[in-house]
């Protein structure tokens, strides 16, 4: 005898766009945070390691918030590295699961995150599985984690050589984007960051990528208004597309918003992360966009327009790491294939480029036309120098 029964869920995802959450005049966290019936719930934090020379009081600005919520108790904090290091192995992740359990944390209790997307990552895979999932406030420092990693529902580390190949999905209880974070960050970093924002323009909204076009001298000289519109935009667009696209725990094979990321990915593995997510996805970007033209399912002027985008933006289009090869000759970028199909499960499923804001699937990658494309952004790349 079988007996089949569905059960549905209904999750509400909070993303909030702030300055200076903690500050004094920010009224978010009470909002956000204060329990019903007079319960109090615990709270413990964790920091990233690398944001104490930007923000040297920030953990007692944290609790001096926190004492002012009658609802929270604070539990204290901890200050852990982060960057792509902390996700390559367990050791952060195993960290915040001792500190969460010292601290009496129970799910009606929270956990604060604050840090760049890695980190997140690593603490946010700590907190989707002690007690089988506590609740996770998430406080994104960087422009990659505040317009996408950071209001999405995954988090993980890397394992067997893999990215992200342990790790857990679950709705965090919270996003709060804290603009004061943002224009802390290097340059580097802020500019590097909006290649997320041109990945979600292009395969959701082409109106938007059209606004990035128009907006690029503002852009690349950090300009507040626009890298905090860019910001939000993108943030919104990833958030929309997560609780309205129909699979927002990934169970089939289309990923839309990983456009790019099948490339970068293994990019990153190649190169043993010392080539950043940013400018992986840039150069995975670019060559699934070349890759459209030559199928012919983008236009020419329509490829070109993006890999200027990119460039203007001081994004790069190339990495040396494609000349890796494996014994028998095959690029070792190639492998990153079979190992996006295993990642989704089921058949490989490949977003390619109609038009800027449209799409189109596909499930097989000729890889001497990926040959030629790479062919081509070494030769664009070297033009440039």
């Amino acid at each position: 005898m079988r007996y089949d029964f569905d059960i549905p869920l209904t999750f509400q995802h909070r993303v909030v766009f702030e300055r200076d959450v903690f500050g004094d005049e920010s009224e978010v966290l009470a909002e956000l945070l204060t329990e019903p019936s007079g319960r109090i719930s615990r709270v413990f934090v964790f920091v990233e390691e690398g944001l104490k020379e930007a923000f040297p009081d920030l953990s007692k600005k944290v609790a001096a918030k926190l004492a002012r919520i009658p609802s929270l108790e604070d539990r204290g904090g901890m200050q852990l590295p982060g960057g792509e290091p902390c996700k390559v192995d367990d050791r952060v992740y195993q960290k915040a699961c001792d500190a969460i359990a010292a601290a009496g944390i129970d799910r009606h209790s929270y956990v604060f995150v604050i840090g760049g997307g890695a980190f997140l990552d690593a603490i946010g895979f700590a907190a989707a599985t002690v007690h089988r999932g506590v609740r996770l406030v998430r406080f994104p420092t960087t422009t990659l984690s505040q317009d996408d990693s950071g209001v999405g529902v995954k988090s993980g580390i890397n394992k067997y050589g893999k990215k992200n190949f342990m790790g857990a999905f679950a709705v965090p209880y919270a996003v709060v984007n804290d603009f004061a974070f943002l224009h802390t960050q290097s340059e580097e970093v802020r500019l590097d960051g909006l290649v997320e924002a041109v990945k979600v323009a292009l395969v959701k909204d082409g109106s938007f990528f059209n606004w990035i076009e128009d907006h690029l001298p503002e852009l690349v000289a950090l300009e507040k208004p626009a890298l905090e519109e860019a910001v939000e935009r993108s943030a919104v667009l990833h958030a929309t597309h997560i609780a309205e696209g129909g699979d927002p725990f990934e169970s089939g094979s289309s990923r839309p918003l990983d456009f790019g990321h099948w490339a970068a990915h293994k990019l990153e593995q190649i190169s043993d992360f010392q080539l950043s997510h940013a400018r992986a996805v840039s150069v995975g970007l670019a060559l699934d966009c070349l890759y459209s033209v030559k199928k012919q399912l983008l236009s020419p002027e329509d490829g070109e327009r993006i890999l200027q985008t990119l460039e203007r933006m001081g994004l790069p289009v190339w990495s040396d790491f494609f000349d890796a090869r494996q014994a028998d000759g095959r690029r070792e970028v190639f492998a990153g294939l079979e190992e996006f199909r295993e990642h989704l499960g089921g058949q490989l499923t490949i977003l390619l480029l109609r038009q800027p804001g449209e799409g189109i699937e596909v499930h097989e990658m000729d890889e001497g036309v990926l040959e030629d494309c790479i062919a081509e952004l070494r030769e664009r790349a070297c033009a440039l120098v």
